[in-house]
């Protein structure tokens, strides 16, 4: 059950207030002349404090992925003798602000740090074990997204949820804990609704066997983006569902044998990523690793644990490469080599029926 509410923009600055004894506060900012280019912005999740520090118009070039998993972090301390883990700075529990496909990518970042092994890893659990989330209604389409044709569109995911307006919000609010932050507010009748629909509809492919997965590797349709693609890891690095990242060891200057291990952000986009002791190599060029990293997404995922695609249909790999690669247009001709496979081991079958009734 939800209760919904109008708070002003004063109110919410007064929740906010309220919220932050308790909760760091994430959401999507503008960061004036941050961007790609001169005088661009960039909007990425910071902690903030007001409402009004909230960019709730466009959508975020960075996924809130960075908030449970940052760009870098150190994982622990050691010396000659011992180590020793970091520690989590701020001990309140986490409040972070997304979309819906934002929302269930969490569910994708779940998958592969807590169920993808004997032990869920350390530390994104015990930064996902104090996250809560709201959900930022989608009032407006933003260019690449298909959300819809993936179903993530809708979410349960969120504590509450809000629409935005420039002096107010509407707020619709579960019967759970945060219920109380709003006892005093005004009620209201507005309900916070999901997408229906996007501009750009994507089917998305659906394997049906291996066979049909090692014959896609092989197709003609990869070369092109070994041209295309410069391998820059952009695409990855917004994805909200990627996870890949690397560890180094960092030594202090005035003690070799003191330092600290972190773990920082990585693409299976890189040169040299996948490249094992020795200099073996499994993806030597770039098309290659792109041709890794979509049928990752398409069938990978999906062959380890049977929930679907490794994607939300945020579109921000479309709106990031700086080569106007387009993924939906990816997976649009994946569809097409699909219907040449297909027709291919159909008609193999036929002749192989053809040759055992010719025998009998």
């Amino acid at each position: 059950m939800e209760t919904s509410y109008r708070l002003s923009a004063g109110e919410m600055d007064t929740l906010f207030a309220k919220l932050a004894e308790n909760y760091l506060i994430y959401a999507p900012v503008r960061i004036h002349n941050g961007g790609r280019y001169a005088l661009d912005d960039t909007i990425m999740y910071k902690e903030v404090t007001k409402y009004r520090d909230i960019e709730f118009h466009a959508r975020s070039i960075f996924s809130m992925k960075e908030v449970l998993t940052p760009i870098s972090q150190t994982l622990f301390y050691f010396t000659e003798e011992e180590f020793k883990e970091a520690k989590v700075k701020d001990e309140r529990e986490l409040l972070i602000f997304g979309r819906a496909c934002d929302l269930n990518a969490v569910k994708i970042q779940d998958q592969i740090f807590l169920e993808n092994g004997n032990e869920a890893d350390f530390f994104y659990k015990r930064m996902r074990e104090k996250a809560h989330f709201v959900l930022m209604e989608c009032t407006e389409q933003f260019d690449g997204c298909f959300c819809c044709s993936l179903g993530t569109n809708i979410t349960d995911l969120q504590e509450f949820s809000v629409s935005f307006r420039d002096e107010e919000a509407f707020v619709n609010v579960k019967d759970n804990e945060f219920a109380t932050y709003f006892a005093e507010a005004t009620p209201s009748d507005y309900e916070i609704k999901a997408p229906e629909e996007n501009e750009l509809q994507v089917d998305f492919p659906h394997l049906n066997n291996k066979e049909e997965y090692k014959r896609l590797v092989m197709h003609p349709m990869w070369a092109e983006y070994e041209k295309r693609c410069i391998g820059c890891g952009k695409c990855t690095i917004a994805c909200s569902t990627c996870t890949c990242f690397t560890t180094k060891d960092v030594c202090y200057t005035e003690n070799r044998n003191v330092g600290e291990r972190k773990r920082t952000c990585s693409s299976c986009m890189l040169a040299d990523f996948d490249t094992m002791a020795g200099g073996h190599c499994f993806r030597k060029t770039i098309g290659d690793r792109y041709r890794f990293k979509i049928l990752h997404k398409v069938y990978a995922h999906d062959a380890r644990f049977n929930t679907g695609a490794m994607c939300v249909g945020c579109g921000r790999c479309d709106a990031d490469c700086p080569e106007q690669i387009s993924y939906s247009e990816t997976l649009h001709k994946i569809n097409l080599a699909l219907v040449e496979i297909r027709q291919e081991m159909a008609s193999e079958a036929e002749m192989k029926q053809k040759e055992a009734l010719h025998h009998v």
